[in-house]
């Protein structure tokens, strides 16, 4: 293993965003139980069940692009609703309609509380670039660009594949590889030359599937034994545990 934890022959290490490199999944969590609860409310009454921030968080929404994150959740309650279309206005009853309400409600509390950053992963990104490893950004998020400008890192990574970017492509999002494959061959790289950095059960999915070389998995929420399930090859509480140093 290298000084950064890492096999030999890895040239690129992939990051998530959420959860990874920044301090946003709480943050995601938050607006999808709001925008969740919310509507079950007004569709079942004061007996609805509400969204679980932690479980079904997990399981159905983490890491996923955000139309697929409704999808699998309401299929998961037995509840059909219209697809719409991406620019569904976010009172609209739909699958896009929610999706871009759990967004302004992201929005809002980004605005309001701003953006916090990992330093242990800011630190880890460093090294892994002066040791003279390629990095690439991976979200399913649509803001990912402004977040990273908000922490002031962008100039971090040679390559950024996120919701806008896999939209204008057509590529699924995790669990799917496509996005860390289309970062990877964005570098000039093959998937086994790259390394995934995810704190998602979906992220993990993803790494597995596309044969990338290593799969890291970063608990912050007390899922070990599920990143390890899921596909981890090592699993860390902060990126400072594979060393690196800037």
């Amino acid at each position: 293993m290298t000084d950064l934890g890492l096999p030999e022959g890895i040239q690129a290490c992939l990051f998530d965003l959420d959860g990874v490199v920044t301090k946003t999944a709480a943050v995601h969590a938050a607006a999808w139980k709001e925008m969740f609860d919310a509507f079950l409310r007004e569709r079942e009454g004061p007996a609805f069940r509400p969204f679980d921030a932690v479980e079904e968080y997990d399981e159905y929404v983490d890491g996923r692009p955000r139309a697929d994150g409704v999808r699998t959740f309401l299929a998961a309650r037995g509840i059909e609703l219209p697809e719409g279309t991406p620019d569904d206005p976010p009172d609209a009853v739909t699958v896009h309609g929610l999706g871009n309400r759990k967004n302004v409600l992201l929005l809002e509390k980004i605005r309001t509380g701003g953006v916090e950053a990992y330093d242990g992963t800011l630190r880890y990104i460093e090294a892994a670039r002066a040791a003279g490893l390629r990095t690439a950004i991976v979200s399913s998020s649509a803001n990912c660009r402004d977040v990273l400008r908000a922490i002031g890192a962008e100039h971090l990574f040679d390559v950024r594949v996120d919701g806008v970017v896999a939209a204008e492509r057509g590529l699924p999002g995790k669990p799917h590889p496509d996005t860390f494959l289309a970062a990877a061959r964005d570098l000039g790289l093959e998937a086994k030359q790259a390394a995934v950095f995810e704190d998602a059960l979906a992220g993990m999915d993803a790494g597995r599937s596309g044969d990338f070389g290593y799969v890291v998995g970063i608990d912050r929420v007390g899922q070990t034994d599920a990143l390890y399930k899921h596909g981890a090859d090592v699993v860390v509480q902060d990126l400072a545990e594979l060393g690196g140093k800037a």
